[in-house]
Order: C-alpha cells, then structure tokens, then sequence
C-alpha cells in the first residue's frame, strides 16, 4: 500500500511546537492513535469528540490518545492501551505503520502521534466518560491542502494561530489538525 511506503520513507521532523508551547523536557509524555480505518469506500481517520464535563480539553475533536502511563513500554503501548480504553479499539486489529513528530502543546503535554492502519469491521465500546461521538472523515479530505486552514484567536491578549478542518459540523482544530497537517508533510514528502 502507497501509504506504508510513504511513510516508512518520511523525512525525520523535528519536533512540532504549538503556539505558547515551550521545547521544557517537563512536559507531561502523552501519545494518540491516528487510526486509519480501511473502507470499501477508501480511507477514513477515525476521530473522536470529547465530552463536554471533561477538564482538559472538553467538547474537542481529538484523536484516541491519552498520557503516558508507567506501565506503557512506549508510545505505540500508550496510543494502543488509550485507543482500547477509549472506543473499544482492539490492538489486533491495528497495524502500526509509522509515527509522525512530537507534537508539543501550549497545555503542558508532548504528543507522539503513532499512524496505524485499522482492519474493520469496528465493534467500538465508547467509555461513555470520555468520548462523547466517534465519526470519520476522509482521508482524501483531511490530506487537501485546499481544506487546511489557518485561523486566529486572541488569547490571553495576544493573537494565537492554529490549524482548523471544518468537516460536516465538526470542528477539527489545535493539535488534532496541526498532527494532520504534519501527516500531510509525512505523505506529501519526496518520492
């Protein structure tokens, strides 16, 4: 599949810092899924909108993913245990095939986002705590330069710029369209 190929041959980035995040070693280690889900119809990313009681982060798009836990060998175990936690998804059923650049957040964390293929069929169990609806949108739109974005908000007084991809009523932006846009790169990368 072109997708493994281009992502075993992506270039090597540097780490990614959100707007207001910092290169400090302190912050806390967290991983995500990027769960690219094999349909008849061509590939999907499954993501997931948070509940809206949550402390960090409530009501955003994100991908499966939470910090890093002691017990975790690594980032793949981390996105692997939190996909499973978080919407039933089965480490079987995930073919990891690549990861992206440490994300690091202006809300204290540095994300390892690991890419993994997803065989269907998806059997999900939401943990009804965290995950308020899962849904996917093409892959094909997510990746369109044409769909990506750049907006701004004042912040704290100053004016703070993030990636955004609006897609059938959801919201997709911060550091879930900035790793989309940083899959994008991987992708895109020379042939």
């Amino acid at each position: 599949m072109e997708l493994r190929r281009r992502l075993a041959q992506a270039r090597v980035f540097p780490p990614i810092l959100e707007a207001g995040a910092t290169e400090d070693a302190a912050l806390t280690p967290a991983a995500v899924l990027v769960p690219i889900i094999e349909r008849p119809s061509g590939l999907t990313i499954l993501l997931t909108q948070r509940t809206a009681h949550l402390r960090d982060h409530a009501g955003q798009v994100s991908f499966p993913g939470g910090r890093c836990e002691p017990a975790d060998g690594d980032a793949v175990a981390t996105a692997l245990r939190e996909a499973e936690e978080e919407v039933g998804l089965l480490p079987s059923q995930v073919e990891v095939i690549g990861r992206l650049p440490e994300y690091r957040t202006s809300t204290g964390f540095r994300v390892t986002p690991v890419v993994g293929l997803v065989t269907p069929p998806l059997n999900l169990k939401l943990d009804d705590f965290e995950v308020a609806d899962v849904f996917e949108p093409p892959l094909a739109f997510l990746m369109d330069p044409a769909n990506h974005q750049r907006q701004t908000v004042e912040w704290q007084g100053a004016p703070r710029e993030f990636w955004a991809m609006p897609w059938q009523g959801y919201y997709i932006w911060g550091a879930t369209a900035g790793m989309l846009v940083s899959l994008h790169a991987a992708l895109a990368g020379p042939d």
